[in-house]
């Protein structure tokens, strides 16, 4: 397949991800919702032992046929902030599948960079054995202490069953059970709307099957909350790329806040409503941080702003609103 790097999508170009359908309300909802605040009272061994994370290659910018798509650098703020990773002069560590990136002021990742094969995923039995990353130290990682008697959930940024594919898709399961991947997040944020979203991408990317690089991470604020001596993101970004079977690359990101979630963590964290946005590439690269190179271009939300000088946002309430 000849891959159209060329071509420039417009907002007016992009479609439903699917057509929308009646669907019976609340069911996979109530289902979500009845597992919120519930946290893992078991753990595992809290770190891997030295050696064991040895050998992953991580992700593969050539992952998309004919499309390369490098890691995003963080810029600014952000850049100064890279944990360093020894042995490497990009912070970078290496998982089965997917990368990440941490924050050493923050003790949690800038972001994390997952290769998924819709051709070849795969169901594999949960592992929930949540440890330390052994290449960094245990004062860099936000550990389980975090977590305890709260209503926080462990939120994955790769998700588990996304990086379940290929013959090392049990390794790569596991892999995603290291607190380098998880971030402080509400149950009812981490288990209802946000996964939600990745259940669509998920099912899209198997019935199609295709493939995807998908970028996650959270939004660093200075107005962000301490809580355990963590200070809390309350937004979260994630970016999704991948070629169409016409050939066009298509790129489009997403962000959820869950600001007004903080309710039960002591005085301040307020209640409310949150909402998910497919917002523009170029506007999450500037929340972030990160340079995505090109990628934007490949984006309808972000060549619109450019061409209009007007911010694009569109409230995700369901796989329908979801616009390539």
């Amino acid at each position: 397949m000849s891959v159209k790097t060329t071509v420039r999508p417009t907002l007016r170009e992009m479609r439903p991800l699917i057509t929308p359908r009646p669907t019976a309300a609340g069911s996979q909802d109530s289902a979500r919702l009845a597992r919120a605040g519930a946290l893992a009272d078991r753990e595992g061994s809290l770190s891997d032992r030295e050696g064991s994370l040895a050998n992953r290659e991580g992700y593969a910018t050539d992952f998309l046929e004919g499309f390369d798509l490098p890691l995003p650098t963080p810029v600014g703020e952000r850049a100064d902030e890279v944990t360093p990773v020894p042995g490497r002069d990009d912070g970078r560590l290496d998982y089965t599948h997917f990368s990440i990136v941490m924050s050493r002021p923050r003790r949690l990742a800038i972001f994390t960079a997952l290769n998924l094969d819709g051709r070849s995923l795969t169901s594999v039995p949960r592992s929930d054995n949540w440890r330390l990353d052994p290449r960094l130290d245990a004062s860099l990682q936000a550990g389980p202490n975090v977590y305890s008697r709260n209503p926080l959930d462990r939120g994955h940024l790769v998700r588990r069953t996304s990086a379940n594919w290929g013959e090392e898709a049990e390794r790569a399961e596991a892999d995603t059970f290291h607190f380098t991947n998880c971030a402080p997040q509400m149950a009812a944020f981490n288990q209802q709307t946000w996964l939600g979203l990745e259940d669509y991408l998920l099912e899209h990317a198997r019935a199609d099957r295709q493939r995807l690089s998908i970028f996650t991470g959270p939004v660093f604020r200075d107005a962000d909350r301490t809580y355990r001596g963590i200070r809390i993101p309350e937004a979260y970004w994630k970016v999704v790329a991948f070629v169409g079977e016409d050939g066009r690359p298509s790129a489009t990101a997403y962000m959820i806040d869950q600001s007004d979630e903080l309710e039960d963590l002591g005085p301040g964290f307020l209640f409310g409503q949150y909402k998910t946005y497919q917002r523009s590439v170029a506007r999450i690269a500037a929340l972030a941080q990160l340079d995505f190179g090109e990628l934007s271009r490949f984006d309808g939300f972000s060549n619109e702003e450019r061409d209009t000088g007007t911010r694009i946002q569109a409230e995700i309430r369901g796989p329908e609103d979801i616009r390539v």
